[in-house]
């Protein structure tokens, strides 16, 4: 199992991405987040995707060089089309847009239509505290794929639908980055070419019936992830659905269908806020600070060290792989370097 160091892992996915016809731009952008989400944990959101990407680059799924087209636009709203363009270059012109308009008019919005998969949500909340702003981001699949059961149910009917909220606090922002469902499907996905199990609770089979094959998710017919919740799942599902709601019908995109009518990717809502613009900068800053001291100074159950808040699991994760390296099973660095043989492109020495 090789570790990869995050400099190396990112000349890697660039270089990848750049063999594979994304524009060197593109390729910069979009590898460098790619890594971003492993160095956090995020192995679903990392460089696992490049094949999938350039895939559908040469499908014509995404289009490179393509422009994110505004459809519409105030002082504080912004209605885009990203025209199936890389999804982090787009949601990331429009993040702009909206930082822009939360500073001058208190609230930026912005909705995309039309985008090819734009990340982990939670890089564009990290962005958008470190101007001082709060923010809220949600996503569907473009209602091209659904994978998550209804609470009760044994067939699928939505995405795992995203939400991520963000917020500044000091030098360590609060973000709080989850699927709507109990995993997300490029958990499953990962290991499923590792040929793992995946924990219970996961994911159904057709049948509607607990399973921890990550197979059966892929099966024909098909099986399901659970909504987030447990026992409580249909309001892990309830969120999901309003998720769907704020992204696919608001945007002007697609909500989730029976049969695709686009190609995988997404429709997207983002809201900025700016704490000066409503009770002020000082008393935002000094109440989540006095908060975060208040609950972080609650006494720990047996077995806890510390109490954990949005944000630190991905820090404690980022720590130790700045200093170790980024870890892959052999599977899923195998699918990696196999397609970096294809393209002519040199793995990192670290991962020979």
């Amino acid at each position: 199992m090789p570790n990869i160091p995050q400099d190396e892992l990112e000349q890697f996915a660039v270089n990848l991405l750049a063999a594979g016809g994304a524009t060197q731009a593109e390729a910069d952008t979009v590898g460098r987040s790619l890594v971003s989400a492993n160095m956090r944990g995020y192995e679903s959101h990392g460089v696992m995707r490049i094949p999938f990407y350039l895939q559908m680059l040469k499908a014509g799924d995404i289009v490179s060089g393509a422009d994110l087209e505004i459809v519409n636009q105030s002082e504080s709203r912004v209605v885009a089309d990203a025209h199936w363009g890389f999804g982090r270059v787009q949601a990331g012109q429009l993040m702009e847009m909206l930082i822009d308009r939360a500073k001058s008019n208190g609230i930026g919005v912005g909705t995309i239509l039309q985008s090819a998969h734009i990340g982990r949500l939670g890089e564009y909340c990290e962005l958008a505290a470190a101007e001082g702003l709060i923010s809220m981001l949600m996503v569907n699949s473009h209602g091209a794929v659904h994978r998550v059961a209804p609470s009760g149910g044994r067939a699928s009917r939505l995405g795992t639908n995203p939400i991520a909220i963000g917020t500044p606090h000091r030098d360590e922002p609060l973000v709080a980055d989850f699927s709507t469902s109990a995993t997300a499907e490029g958990k499953v996905r990962v290991k499923h070419i590792a040929g793992e199990e995946c924990p219970p609770g996961w994911i159904v089979d057709s049948e509607g019936n607990p399973s921890t094959n990550p197979g059966d998710l892929y099966a024909d017919p098909p099986g399901a992830i659970l909504p987030m919740g447990g026992a409580q799942a249909y309001k892990g599902f309830g969120l999901s659905l309003m998720v769907e709601i704020l992204t696919g019908a608001l945007s002007g995109g697609l909500c989730s269908r029976e049969v695709a009518e686009s190609p995988k990717g997404n429709c997207v809502f983002m809201l900025l806020l700016n704490p000066a613009e409503f009770g002020g900068a000082d008393r935002f800053r000094t109440e989540v600070e006095d908060l975060v001291d208040f609950v972080r100074s609650c006494p720990t159950a047996p077995g806890h060290e510390r109490i954990i808040l949005p944000g630190d699991p991905e820090r404690m994760v980022m720590a130790d792989r700045q200093q170790n390296g980024c870890p892959f099973d052999d599977e899923n660095w195998c699918k990696l370097t196999s397609l970096a043989e294809e393209l002519g492109v040199e793995p990192p020495l670290g991962g020979a």
